[in-house]
């Protein structure tokens, strides 16, 4: 029999349903080639054809094996293939779940919440790792879950719109590039690191630091903050109020801040619950203690006996606690700090840090910090190249950049340079927990290729601090929106 006749064979042998299955994974498939922008990827539809149609390729070859425990074997294989091929274009394309590991963004999002993250609507970032397990994000039995090679540059899909303004955002960490293994699930990133122990000690004490290793852009930690700032925009932030171009900004329905405060009597376990307060979260200054004695003047109107806390709180919290008679006076840490407390925090702000006169509260100077915009042109000066820097160097691939004191020049690529335009959007992500969030305030701008979606509803909610029987499971924020500020 030719091969004429034989394919003339199995096309006959085809039933319609088979046919029916045919078309709709072809369009589907299409569909995907067209969105994608890629015509080469056409040529797979051959492949298609020929596992549904012809047959020539042996995919099901098991199927004709006379041993059962083969076609036993096989037949949970290709269930497991086909899913995880499902599940990789679902998660590189469509969304993914996503654990709020933190209390960044409390209370609007709690630590604790499971999200349904879509990437359809900035449009799917392409696989930059291509060849990755689809399930778990950069580790699996404790090695890499992805090949660095091969590896493909950024590109984003069409999506129905950009970020915008509020948006609560998913991105992978911009200073999560080069991380030290041992502390790559904590807040102390590489730089930080770095900064406390020294680069020799961080690079040559594996017993403490373990392996130094770079992370591809998609195979750095996941973060969700709000973006606050968009590109070409000023952003700064004054007592607290944030400003972008000139214009204040209201605040988020559920922001916080830290706060002092007495009560009239103690806080009970009950009071804490049903204030929504974490025991990690409070602070206790009790009666008669130097600390309580400091605050005294900073909470007139308590009794000197009063009992005071710092914790995080919303306005909603306060003004509770303030019905129930239970607040006596409160006051912001900030306004505090200057006094008592040491500002190592405000130390490590982003650009200037302990050189810079910005703190958490009081950011961006006068004029604002600009957040760079594809195609905008920044003048080149010291503190420029203080702010810019890692935009030129780390994200957009100019690795022989540097400032030479000697000139007052920055050198880019062997050359002096008074200008440099940017080649991505940046954006500015804050955490709705002000005072407790590690975010652009620290590290920097957010750029678009970083970018991985924006979680739409809460699937599911856990809270650490309770028990099964003791409301662990959160019911009132299952298929909650995820973003309840966007209108």
């Amino acid at each position: 029999m030719t091969f004429g006749e034989d394919f003339k064979r199995r096309i006959k042998e085809i039933k319609t349903p088979r046919w029916l299955r045919f078309g709709l994974v072809s369009l589907i498939f299409l569909a995907w080639v067209v969105w994608m922008r890629t015509w080469w990827l056409a040529i797979f539809e051959l492949l298609l054809f020929d596992i549904y149609i012809t047959g020539y390729i042996p995919f099901t070859w098991w199927k004709k094996s006379k041993s059962k425990a083969t076609r036993a074997v096989m037949s949970w294989v290709d269930a497991i293939v086909y899913a995880l091929v499902l599940v990789y274009f679902v998660f590189s394309f469509v969304g993914q779940n996503y654990q709020i590991p933190s209390s960044s963004l409390e209370k609007t999002l709690l630590t604790g919440d499971y999200l349904w993250v879509n990437k359809m609507v900035y449009g799917p970032r392409v696989p930059m790792t291509p060849v990755h397990f689809p399930l778990v994000h950069n580790q699996l039995f404790g090695v890499n879950s992805y090949l660095d090679h091969p590896s493909v540059s950024y590109r984003r899909l069409k999506g129905l719109r950009n970020v915008e303004e509020g948006d609560i955002v998913v991105f992978n960490f911009p200073a999560g590039d080069t991380v030290a293994s041992k502390f790559e699930e904590t807040p102390m990133y590489y730089d930080l690191l770095v900064d406390q122990y020294g680069r020799d000690e961080v690079m040559t004490n594996k017993a403490m630091f373990g392996d130094i290793i770079y992370r591809p852009v998609d195979r750095r930690q996941n973060f969700v903050k709000r973006a606050v700032g968009l590109p070409g925009q000023r952003l700064a932030i004054k007592g607290d109020t944030l400003y972008i171009d000139g214009e204040a900004r209201p605040f988020p329905e559920n922001v916080q801040f830290n706060y002092i405060f007495a009560t009239n009597r103690p806080l009970t376990d009950d009071d804490l619950k049903a204030l929504d307060i974490t025991a990690g979260d409070l602070y206790t200054y009790a009666p008669g203690t130097p600390s309580r004695q400091n605050l005294a003047p900073f909470l007139p109107k308590a009794a000197p006996g009063a009992t005071a806390y710092m914790a995080p709180l919303t306005r909603g919290m306060i003004e509770s606690m303030t019905a129930d008679g239970l607040l006596a006076d409160y006051v912001k840490f900030n306004q505090v700090a200057p006094y008592f407390f040491d500002s190592g925090m405000n130390s490590m702000v982003f650009p200037f840090g302990s050189a810079g006169d910005w703190t958490l509260s009081d950011y961006g100077g006068k004029l604002g910090i600009y957040i760079p915009k594809k195609g905008s042109t920044v003048i080149l000066n010291k503190d420029a190249w203080t702010i810019y820097n890692r935009c030129i160097r780390n994200y957009e691939g100019h690795n022989d950049a540097y400032f030479d004191e000697a000139t007052g020049k920055v050198i880019i690529d062997g050359q002096p340079a008074d200008t440099y335009t940017f080649a991505m959007d940046y954006y500015f992500m804050m955490g709705d927990n002000r005072d407790n969030s590690q975010d652009s305030r620290f590290w920097g701008f957010v750029p678009e290729d970083h970018i991985v979606g924006t979680p739409m509803i809460v699937l599911a909610s856990f809270d650490r601090d309770r028990g099964l029987f003791d409301g662990k499971i959160r019911f009132n924020r299952i298929f909650r929106s995820a973003n309840p500020d966007k209108k």
